[in-house]
């Protein structure tokens, strides 16, 4: 007769067992166990990641949406340049979901004030640094306005900011976040040689990731 009890009470612990396992899934929508499911937005800038404008020119965006699932996210906008002065503007982009996760994006806008003296430059090409030999790519993008790749001639550094070339053959960066943070050059470099040609320059360069030596790249 205890036998027969015992199998019973292992019946009866089993079918316990099993029933505690399967009502630990029917959670709440929404939920796993304690923890609530939150879908992360994703914001999608359309257009250009550079906007290059004159200065006093109108600043239009080319646009940002943002999701979360299927559903759509408010997108806050913050930082937008003052086109009555002249400098590299970040536009950010904030979108937060119901659970307030938050997702960034951002644009950079150059707003530049170039004389006739500097209109008609073109320095783009390649310099090379004097003493790694590590080149520094100059791209024009509008007038007296350069992106410039690997600024500051550092081998396997990737940061690219822009120049401005305001008049004649003077140029610096003006203050910037590039590559997380902010970045410029300690003062403004006057080039050199024949008025419209860069064949070789110099620059000290604030940010984070360089020391306070002048850097000296000559053309390729």
């Amino acid at each position: 007769m205890k036998k027969y009890i015992k199998y019973i009470g292992l019946v009866i612990l089993t079918a316990t067992l099993f029933s505690c396992n399967k009502d630990s899934l029917n959670y709440p929508a929404g939920y796993v166990g304690i923890s609530k499911i939150t879908t992360y937005p994703i914001i999608t800038v359309a257009g250009p990641a550079y906007v290059f404008l004159p200065k006093g020119g109108t600043y239009t965006d080319p646009g940002v949406s943002a999701k979360a699932g299927t559903a759509t996210v408010k997108v806050v906008t913050t930082g937008l340049p003052n086109m009555s002065v002249a400098g590299v503007y970040t536009v950010t982009y904030t979108a937060t979901n119901a659970d307030g996760f938050s997702a960034t994006g951002s644009r950079t806008v150059a707003v530049y004030a170039t004389d006739a003296t500097a209109t008609g430059n073109d320095f783009s090409g390649n310099y090379a640094r004097t003493t790694n030999a590590s080149v520094a790519v100059w791209t024009k993008e509008a007038p007296g306005v350069y992106e410039v790749f690997n600024p500051g001639g550092a081998p396997g550094t990737v940061l690219t900011v822009i120049v401005f070339n305001p008049t004649g053959n003077t140029i610096f960066i003006p203050s910037q976040i590039a590559g997380g943070a902010l970045t410029s050059s300690a003062s403004e470099s006057t080039v050199p040689g024949t008025p419209g040609t860069i064949t070789k320059y110099s620059m000290e360069i604030v940010n984070p990731g360089y020391g306070t030596s002048v850097r000296t790249f000559v053309k390729q």
